[in-house]
């Protein structure tokens, strides 16, 4: 059966019917207008069982959990930029070293040629439609007439198209990058693969306003022995590396370890900020902050 439209009120009654407790009605109104029944329906799993809330749980309490959620995806892109930039700028210090400024448009330099005249294609295509609006690219394109070094080219590179680019690359620029950022074991440079994707998704997520509250990670990060220990466990005594906290351990290898002290303090003051909203829901255990 199709469900029909429904008006705010009638959201609210709805609400009200199944055990919501809704203070301020004006309040509810506006929430639900300008962020949408369904969307909000999301972030209020935890608070009832099937269509019933459990006792005492106010709208509120809902509103809460949706703003720790926008601040907290906020927070996380102040800091995967700040992985992406240093990301960009090692990989191409080191691709020039090796190869020369230009030779990024060279597929004998990747290991797959179709992926790598795509990616190119598509930066391409930027590049051109930007030419107008950065100073850099006209200084080379207009002024100079040359082809864009390779430090110039992967500013328009985004945190997936570097990614996809690193995954493509010979091992010995791989492992060059990978020893950079503390990947010093053999295969060091097969981790940094997997956790560049795993950050990826975060970043997509975040940009694009998806819920990161109590969501399950279909493609879970992947973490050492030492790292899995930090896990919460479920109750078959699993680690528990669905949901976001896994990927924070992630990050906490990618950032400068300043950063990753501040990324702590903001998320700390987050709960401090928001005291109804459990971690538990984003994977964090008890001592998280002990680290």
């Amino acid at each position: 059966m199709s469900k029909e439209f429904k008006t705010i009120e009638e959201q609210l009654s709805i609400l009200e019917k199944r055990g919501l407790k809704i203070e301020d009605k004006e309040i509810a109104r506006d929430f639900l207008l300008l962020n949408n029944y369904y969307r909000i329906s999301g972030y209020s799993l935890t608070l009832r069982e099937h269509d019933i809330f459990y006792e005492n749980v106010k709208f509120q309490n809902i509103i809460d959990i949706y703003n720790f959620d926008y601040e907290l995806r906020h927070i996380l892109l102040k800091y995967i930029e700040k992985i992406e930039v240093s990301f960009k700028s090692v990989y191409a210090h080191f691709f020039s070293e090796m190869y020369g400024k230009l030779e990024y448009r060279k597929s004998i330099n990747f290991t797959d040629p179709t992926k790598h005249l795509k990616l190119i294609k598509k930066v391409d295509e930027l590049a051109n439609k930007n030419i107008e609006f950065e100073s850099c690219l006209k200084h080379y394109a207009i002024d100079l007439k040359e082809e864009y070094p390779m430090w110039v080219f992967i500013e328009l590179f985004t945190i997936s198209d570097i990614s996809k680019m690193y995954r493509i690359s010979k091992n010995e620029l791989k492992e060059k990058v990978a020893f950079k950022f503390n990947y010093k074991m053999s295969n060091g440079y097969e981790f940094l693969e997997k956790h560049m994707h795993s950050i990826t998704i975060i970043r997509n997520l975040c940009a694009h306003n998806s819920r990161l509250y109590n969501r399950l990670f279909v493609s879970k990060p992947n973490l050492n022995s030492k790292e899995k220990q930090f896990l919460n466990r479920d109750e078959n005594g699993e680690y528990d590396n669905s949901h976001l906290f896994g990927f924070i351990m992630i990050m906490r290898r990618l950032l400068e370890r300043k950063d990753f002290i501040d990324l702590k303090k903001d998320i700390i003051e987050l709960t401090h900020k928001y005291p109804f909203v459990s971690l538990k829901y984003y994977g964090f255990g008890p001592n998280w902050n002990d680290l």
